[in-house]
């Protein structure tokens, strides 16, 4: 890009500078949209969970937003849901927090995560029932643990129907509560699979529904869709590990494809239940960013944020985030502990380059200015760091090539960044590249 680009970057761009209307470009742009997606160009990055945490706070607070959705597993979530919304159990956001214990644990268990869910408990606590502000996850790896929330469930409100969900969950049964491994033997033939048995109980859970949809009591009516989404997570989910070893279906679109149905079945359940629903989504920029503008498309890839704005239309708002170099909590390899690593400068050539240049620490780029579309709508490189980060590799694992200003409505970059603080600290991530100490939300 020549030097007028740069030029019309600095002159549209809004600084980021810790202040509360930081931010006020983004909102103006959001309008009255129900649907804000807000991205991450890396799982494990701090200022972009902080960012996320101060726009969902003033999206809630100032354009009464009534829901969040991350990107995780919907059984884990919900238990913070009904930490922050009052009905839960646990004693304090760090116990709300307890079920996230899969790989990678510091997507959620961190500390920019506990300050946010301490933050929306207080603000709930000061709300009637019914505007009070729901936590939820979008994510459909959680097979078994949802199979156990169901039964649960059911055991709590019809005993009878709880044995037949019993009897029906039965068919995972293979001796481990490894998803992969029901994939791996069920497209081997080894084990016949459970796709019937998944559908049958979540046919027999949405008659339930329709049934009981004048139930006592908007908390009952809560309950009654937790299960329901748990039994859909499950039949999606059972097809999707099949899919994994079958050779045949891309995996990426089923996630993605359960995420938009996950949303779309929450923003239908917010407006029958509460009279209105605005949805605010935390995910990665690979699944918020509409595909359509990326080389994922040429491989056959849709995802979440292509999905929102066919379903939304311009009722949807992707936002994406963007750094330069730093340090990122990461693994080296998958179910490896959490590391700090030094985040190396982005290639020349990137997008992450060109905004280095700018000189600018961190700003915000609406991306319906007629100049900056102009001046973005080229491919160029974008790096994407996942839960795993090979520095020796990323041009090949971490990079592809993308048009900016039709992929996202706003962007926001900050130059350099920090690892995000995971509640439980490996010793690789104590040693690992940056400061020893950082503040700590704890």
């Amino acid at each position: 890009m020549p030097d007028q680009g740069l030029d019309i970057i600095n002159k549209l761009a809004t600084p980021i500078t810790g202040q509360p209307a930081d931010y006020d470009a983004l909102l103006e742009r959001v309008g009255d949209a129900p649907v804000v997606l807000l991205g991450e160009a890396t799982h494990g990055t701090h200022e972009f969970y902080r960012a996320r945490a101060r726009i969902t706070q003033r999206l809630i607070t100032e354009k009464g937003f009534t829901g969040v959705a991350v990107e995780a597993d919907w059984p884990d979530a919900y238990r913070v849901n009904r930490y922050v919304r009052g009905p839960g159990s646990d004693a304090n956001a760090v116990e709300a927090l307890d079920d996230f214990r899969r790989f990678p644990t510091w997507m959620w268990r961190n500390a920019d995560v506990l300050d946010f869910v301490g933050w929306l408990r207080e603000y709930n606590d000061a709300q009637p029932e019914p505007k009070r502000v729901g936590f939820y996850g979008l994510d459909l790896y959680s097979l078994y643990h949802s199979i156990e929330a169901v039964v649960r469930y059911l055991e709590q409100v019809d005993p009878e129907a709880a044995e037949r969900a019993r009897s029906r969950y039965a068919c995972f049964d293979h001796g481990t509560a490894d998803p992969q491994r029901y994939g791996y033997v069920t497209s081997l033939g080894i084990r016949p699979d459970c796709e019937n048995e998944a559908l049958q109980q979540l046919l027999e859970l949405r008659r339930r529904a329709a049934d009981d949809l004048l139930r006592d009591g908007m908390v009952a009516r809560d309950e009654q869709f937790f299960a329901e989404q748990n039994a859909r997570l499950i039949a999606n989910a059972e097809g999707y590990y099949r899919a994994m070893f079958a050779g045949r279906v891309n995996t990426w679109n089923l996630r993605d494809q359960h995420m938009d149905e996950t949303l779309a079945g929450l923003v239908e359940h917010l407006r029958r239940t509460r009279g209105r629903a605005k949805i605010v989504v935390w995910a990665h920029n690979s699944h918020v960013g509409d595909a359509r503008a990326t080389e994922m498309a040429e491989q056959g890839e849709l995802n979440l944020g292509q999905l929102a704005r066919q379903r939304f239309g311009d009722e949807a708002v992707l936002v994406g985030f963007t750094t330069y170099h730093g340090t990122v909590s990461a693994a080296s390899d998958w179910d490896g502990p959490v590391e700090r690593t030094a985040v190396r400068p982005a290639l020349p050539g990137s997008h992450e380059a060109l905004f280095h240049e700018t000189g600018q620490e961190a700003f915000l780029l609406r991306m319906d200015h007629p100049e900056v579309v102009d001046q973005l709508t080229q491919p160029r490189l974008q790096r994407m760091i996942g839960v795993i980060y090979r520095p020796e590799t990323e041009r090949g694992s971490h990079y592809f090539h993308c048009k900016l200003a039709a992929q996202f409505d706003v962007l926001l970059h900050f130059d350099h960044t920090r690892a995000v603080e995971p509640l439980e600290r490996t010793r690789q991530w104590a040693q690992g590249d940056g400061p020893e100490t950082y503040p700590s939300g704890l």
